[in-house]
């Protein structure tokens, strides 16, 4: 295949040959896909050459930045001198080994061992087979249940979207699976009513004793969260939020897992969302950020308490994939927290770029299309609505988020909609400048949104 063909050649193969994921093909097929040739810093370039600011880091993930020529040529290398080994049967290598180690450095207290995977939703799947086995090895087979959220995002496999909290997954193939409930969120600005944040992040927690009542403590696994809503809207929990959470946990004794699938390797401001809320889990999935989207990967770290209990009691861990700890993808996720590191990217998150980006996101509350703003790190959220006052949203039909989203593609800037939520979450490489220059490309695509739509 020539890769320099024209765009429409490359549209017409693309329609032709490539169902994409979370998209309606019919739709795309009258439109064509955009697409994207190459890369560096924040910025991409489609094949009709425009320049695009990327808002949100490819999928969440893009944490160092596009362009990075020392994980290229460490895939490179490894790649010559051990492309492919799988780590069944008592085998391992060197990039896995390395990585592993890095990782019980830089993530939070008693989380010593991590199991590899490719992706988020594999990180969830065997997230659930670990909760199950750890409890089936305790004498508690009954402990199957997990209680997730309304509006979590926690991947698209079976299980995955099964956890997730959001209904039009579940609509597609007839999901949830048994054995997994789904809690109210901590979304203040739909559901808190006329309470301070505080005390609806107390509410919101203790939907979880609820449920746990009302299922049995006996029956229950473990509670699964991302630290901060990202598919689901950028929802920020209360401060209050997190630590009932864990309290909660503690006092029946089920397992908590915070999911950092998103949250992790910087983009709350610490290293992992937990650590922003001041939480220590039992279980933590993590991918994105692990390798900032260059190979595939992922990965569970498990507490010492769980793994204690697998390994004096468990025999064969019977789960796995064919490519669990890649040596050129661990090699990659390596060196990309060494560079997270060595740049001092988080810190670089926690003192600088993300409070100029709260400061300059929060002039949008001005704006008459803005109900909300929420920032935490280097996230951003803006929720559109047709009464500020009474915080009522545009009915579903208008499509507003939708409307806002073609704009910034017209205007080469990538935000994400959810519903009627803009999102951004940029490279945490991006300097002050580059904030003005998304604040300025966003602000001109909420003038032109709201024009559209007659308000003023």
């Amino acid at each position: 295949m020539n890769l320099n063909q024209n765009t429409s050649e490359l549209q017409k193969l693309d329609s032709q040959h490539f169902l994409h994921p979370f998209t309606d093909p019919k739709a795309l097929q009258k439109k064509g896909a955009r697409v994207i040739t190459r890369a560096e810093g924040i910025y991409l370039w489609d094949s009709d050459g425009e320049k695009i600011l990327d808002g949100m880091a490819g999928l969440w993930c893009v944490n160092v930045g596009y362009g990075r020529e020392k994980l290229a040529r460490i895939a490179f290398e490894q790649m010559q001198e051990l492309p492919y080994y799988n780590s069944f049967f008592n085998t391992t290598h060197p990039p896995a080994i390395a990585l592993a180690k890095k990782l019980s450095e830089v993530t939070p207290e008693g989380l010593n061992q991590v199991f590899f995977t490719n992706s988020g939703s594999e990180s969830n799947d065997t997230v659930l087979r670990t909760a199950r086995r750890f409890w089936r090895l305790l004498g508690q087979p009954e402990k199957r249940i997990f209680i997730s959220r309304m509006e979590a995002y926690h991947g698209s496999t079976v299980v995955g979207a099964s956890l997730s909290g959001q209904s039009y997954y579940h609509e597609m193939d007839g999901l949830p699976i048994p054995d997994i409930e789904h809690i109210e969120c901590p979304y203040w600005y739909k559901n808190g009513g006329d309470l301070s944040k505080d005390d609806y992040g107390l509410k919101a927690a203790r939907a979880l004793e609820t449920k746990i009542k009302e299922l049995g403590a006996n029956r229950v696994a473990a509670f699964i969260g991302e630290p901060v809503l990202g598919a689901g809207g950028v929802i920020i929990p209360p401060d209050t939020y997190w630590p009932e959470i864990q309290r909660i946990c503690k006092k029946y004794d089920i397992l908590m897992i915070t999911d950092e699938v998103i949250c992790g390797f910087g983009r709350t401001g610490s290293w992992f969302g937990c650590e922003t809320y001041g939480v220590l889990p039992d279980i933590m999935p993590i991918a994105k950020g692990l390798s900032s989207g260059y190979l595939p990967i992922g990965g569970v770290m498990i507490s010492n308490r769980i793994m204690d209990v697998l390994i004096e009691k468990g025999g064969e861990y019977a789960h796995g994939f064919t490519y669990s700890g890649h040596p050129a993808a661990c090699a990659v996720a390596l060196e990309n927290i060494n560079i997270l590191q060595e740049e001092k990217l988080v810190e670089k998150v926690a003192d600088e770029t993300g409070p100029y980006l709260k400061k300059r996101w929060q002039e949008f509350e001005d704006h008459p299309l803005v109900g909300e703003v929420r920032n935490v790190g280097m996230l951003g959220a803006l929720e559109l609505v047709e009464d500020k006052a009474t915080r009522k949203h545009f009915p579903k039909d208008r499509k507003v988020g939708e409307i806002c989203r073609d704009i910034c593609n017209e205007k080469n800037i990538v935000m994400r909609a959810i519903k009627d939520i803009m999102v951004v979450s940029p490279p945490l490489t991006i300097t002050k400048e580059q904030i003005d220059e998304m604040h300025d490309l966003v602000k001109s695509c909420l003038d032109l949104t709201a024009k559209k739509l007659g308000v003023s």
